[in-house]
Parts: C-alpha cells; structure tokens; sequence
C-alpha cells in the first residue's frame, strides 16, 4: 500500500463487490490521516479506524496486522483525511469524535484535485468527499453513491422548507471553473452536478439571511454564506446563472 502523504487511495472492485455484501465482516479504513477530535487519543499522520456494525471499534496504528485473522474488509484510505461525519471542531467538548464505542459516522475526504479542471485555473490541491460512512454502513464509494446502500435518516432541525419560487438566491450558481453547477430550486431542494457527474449531491436547504444550510439526501451537513452577488460554500465561489 502506498502511504505517502499525496497518495491515490487504491479503489477496486473487489473491495466494492465486498462493501455491498459485507455479510457481517468488519470494515477497516485503513492508512488515512486520522483525525479523531478527541483530545486524550490524539490524531495519527497515518492510522486505522476499525468499525464493528454500527459502531468504531478500534482507532490508530497497527490494527492492519489483524485483518487477515479478523476477515476484516480493508479499504485503502492513503492519501485521505478520515475525520468524523459530522462534528464542531471549534465548540469546546461538543460534537462527535472517532472515539471507540461511539456510532460510526465518518467522511473520507480525499487530497487530490478534482478531475476535469484545468491544473492552470485551481489551486495546487483541493479535496472532496470520497466515502461516507454513517451508522457503520458506506454510503458513498469513490465520490459517488454506493449501488444498493439504504438512505440515512438524519432529522432536518425545521420542517420542510416551504416553497420560495421568487427568493432572490433560488437559481443556478456555477464556480469559477464551471465544474460545480448547484441548483437551487424552489421547492427548497437543491440538486448538485459535478464535471460529467448529473445529481452528484441532492438534498434540502434552509436560508436564513445570508447563510445557507444543506441537509444532502446522503446524510451529511454543510453550509455556506452570500456575499456581494457570490455564493461561497465549501472553498468555491459560485455566481449566479
């Protein structure tokens, strides 16, 4: 495996064929940076986090040696942030960790550029959500939604957004390189294409000022805030189309 800090993590069918059939084994992210938020285990340059069904069983280096004896799944993480889905870094002692016992919502955030831009008209290197996992299962797979994984259940704070056909914001915003293209509609969803991937993220969003929150169908949490006539949400700036 290679475990350079710029490395590609390794996606292959084998490993796919086995995410969408587990039959029970356990499932190890394998040789990520992992970040786990909490302050008394630390963070590891390189590490495993073992998962258990629903939960994180194990966290740091070294789990790998048993993957053979525990018939686990190994998925390549190199190259990858693996940090909790859905946390605060900024609240003290709040939010969730990679902590074992806890419930395993975890996001693989890839350190690669995304394809199909320009190396000329982006950053040096960029990141974008590879896997998803939430309640122990593997929601998305190489940046897209896993075949036959079930839809997870996270409870939106509000009701359905009523429908805002004349807000000023509902529209298509494009980013500068017209990679991402994120519409949102008027019935309070949006719907996300990236490069030749149509629909890549869908979900639901509230607007409150000039923040903006989404709630994705996959599960995950994100923001973004309007200023001056631009949309800036997750590193881009988007205008209007």
């Amino acid at each position: 495996m290679n475990t350079t800090p710029w490395a590609t993590p390794r996606r292959d069918d084998d490993a796919l064929r086995d995410l969408r059939d587990p039959k029970g084994r356990p499932l190890l992210l394998s040789g990520g940076t992992v970040i786990t938020g909490n302050p008394l285990t630390g963070d590891w340059q390189e590490a495993d986090v073992l998962l258990g069904g629903s939960v994180i069983v194990g966290v740091g280096p070294g789990l790998l040696t048993a993957a053979d004896d525990d018939d686990m799944i190994v998925v390549d993480c190199a190259g990858t942030l693996v940090l909790p889905a859905a946390t605060d870094f900024t609240a003290s002692g709040t939010g969730r960790t990679l902590t074992p016992g806890e419930t395993a919502d975890i996001a693989v955030l890839r350190l690669a550029d995304e394809p199909g831009i320009p190396a000329g008209a982006r950053p040096a290197r960029g990141t974008h959500l590879d896997i998803l996992v939430t309640g122990g299962q593997v929601r998305l797979w190489n940046g897209r939604r896993l075949d036959g994984a079930g839809t997870t259940t996270a409870t939106a704070p509000q009701e359905a957004p009523a429908a805002t056909p004349d807000h000023p914001y509902v529209g298509l915003w494009v980013d500068e390189n017209e990679f991402i293209r994120q519409e949102l509609l008027p019935d309070g969803r949006y719907d996300e294409a990236r490069g030749d991937r149509p629909s890549a993220y869908q979900g639901r969003y509230w607007i409150d000022g000039n923040r903006i929150d989404y709630l994705d169908d996959l599960g995950f949490w994100a923001f973004g805030e309007f200023r001056d006539g631009t949309l800036h949400h997750a590193g881009y700036r988007f205008t209007r189309r």
